[in-house]
């Protein structure tokens, strides 16, 4: 008999190109760092080709301050390592910590739900290649779109084929307490039809879609 099932959180944060660095930066480390365990936490970053220089080597700092090991493609290793932001003194080990936690990514990565410290990185031509990326990887969960494109960010809410769709918010608020619906038992990632007649209530799948301003949470 079928059955709804509480399953895999291999959530993704995209930062689109244009998109508010200081916004990108902030709501991607909360997603993915604010806690580790919880099956809303953010397991992949996909960074658009045309910010890609500009804000990886940013998050990259942060993630390496907190021991976040970094599993990434080919040009985010390559951004990573050649454009290191100089580290304040008092962070002088910044730069050879982010040498050591940037590591090559498996095809195994792009699915992986780490639950831990560890992140998928990889750098897309666009928003097409994202939302290609997000629906064939994803566990369908939760996936964030970082952008100031009103028309790239509708794109990915109406072809982003997950339970929670979010804008310019982190991943993290895929949550029944944070919706408004008490105490969560679980969160479903499958669409689960109905049995006996049916109507058009009972064709229909629950999407929920959140919209941000740089939103964390605490």
């Amino acid at each position: 008999m079928p059955v709804i099932k509480h399953l895999d959180g291999n959530c993704h944060t995209y930062v689109d190109d244009p998109c508010d660095l200081d916004l990108a930066v902030k709501v991607t480390d909360n997603a993915k760092t604010q806690k580790y365990s919880p099956c809303n936490a953010t397991e992949s970053l996909l960074v658009a080709r045309g910010v890609a220089t500009q804000f990886l080597p940013r998050i990259g700092a942060l993630f390496a301050a907190k021991g976040v090991e970094m599993r990434c493609d080919a040009e985010a290793t390559d951004i990573l390592k050649q454009n290191q932001p100089p580290a304040p003194a008092s962070q002088a080990q910044t730069a050879i910590d982010i040498e050591a936690l940037v590591k090559p990514a498996q095809d195994a990565d792009w699915s992986e739900e780490y639950l831990a410290p560890i992140i998928s990185i990889k750098v897309v031509a666009g928003v097409d290649e994202a939302i290609a990326h997000i629906n064939r990887y994803s566990s369908h969960h939760t996936d964030a779109i970082l952008t100031t494109d009103h028309v790239h960010a509708q794109r990915f809410l109406r072809e982003v084929d997950s339970a929670s769709v979010m804008v310019n918010a982190s991943t993290r608020f895929a949550d029944g307490f944070e919706y408004g619906l008490g105490a969560e038992i679980g969160i479903s990632t499958d669409k689960f039809h109905a049995r006996g007649p049916v109507g058009i209530e009972g064709l229909t799948s629950l999407k929920w879609i959140v919209l941000g301003e740089g939103e964390v949470r605490g």
